[in-house]
């Protein structure tokens, strides 16, 4: 064992300790029953929910834009996707609030669409897909320049387009991008800026009435003390974990 390898294990210590005992004392010296309750666990499930839903669309979305980055040299648009994780990410709140108000130009075809972004599940979607996309493109990206790239030049020698190579490519990356979506999942269920402007409460949608998990956790630190914030906490950073082990699994299983 060298000395790299016993200060990686410390400093792996240090960033643990807080976490575990964020855990023992929320669920074994508080143990707050109102963390408990049903109206905290509307709140996990309206995060998981979203957050699920913002990794899909980030698969759907930018998996091609991944793909494009990875084989082609593009300055500009590879500075543009790291934009929403450059900025405060109540700036993405904010942003989504005025993309739909009367100032946009936009305005009218949200209305004709039925879309409104303020204090709804599409609000929070959009904020999630927003701060997890650059996640999601980064991670993407680095699986498909691991892969090799011999069959794809073979294809076009063949005469196959960029479209048929394109879902040749992705038929073999499926586990990066399980991977790479649970990665985004884990960023978009620890948003709290975003959302906090644009979908405080979730008043229309799934789970119409409930603030997401961050929200409440916010909210009960403020009004209630840290005894309930820190068992709520404590049920969140457990389902943090489940999130993360499932992800090491899909990255060390063959």
């Amino acid at each position: 064992m060298n000395w790299f390898r016993l200060l990686g294990i410390f400093l792996s210590i240090i960033l643990a300790v807080p976490v575990l005992f964020l855990i023992y004392m929320g669920f074994f010296v508080f143990k707050s029953p109102q963390a408990f309750s049903q109206a905290f666990y509307s709140g996990v499930e309206l995060s998981v929910l979203s957050s699920a839903s913002a990794a899909g669309i980030d698969f759907a979305l930018f998996t091609p834009l991944a793909y494009y980055l990875s084989r082609e040299k593009d300055f500009i648009t590879d500075s543009l996707v790291d934009v929403p994780a450059s900025i405060p990410h109540p700036i993405v709140g904010v942003a989504l609030v005025f993309l739909d108000s009367p100032y946009s130009p936009f305005y009218k075809i949200f209305q004709d669409l039925g879309i409104n972004f303020f204090d709804t599940y599409y609000g929070l979607i959009s904020a999630l897909v927003i701060v997890s996309a650059p996640i999601y493109i980064r991670s993407m990206k680095n699986y498909f320049d691991s892969m090799p790239r011999v069959y794809e030049e073979y294809a076009r020698s063949l005469g196959a387009g960029m479209g048929r190579v394109y879902l040749m490519v992705i038929k073999n990356s499926l586990k990066g991008a399980l991977s790479s979506s649970l990665t985004s999942m884990s960023r978009a269920m620890s948003e709290f800026g975003s959302i906090a402007i644009v979908a405080y409460y979730v008043l229309y949608g799934p789970l119409a009435g409930t603030s997401p998990a961050s929200i409440l956790i916010y909210e009960y630190y403020g009004y209630y003390g840290p005894q309930v914030a820190v068992t709520a906490s404590a049920i969140m950073i457990v389902v943090g974990i489940i999130l993360l082990i499932s992800l090491k699994l899909i990255q060390y299983l063959k």
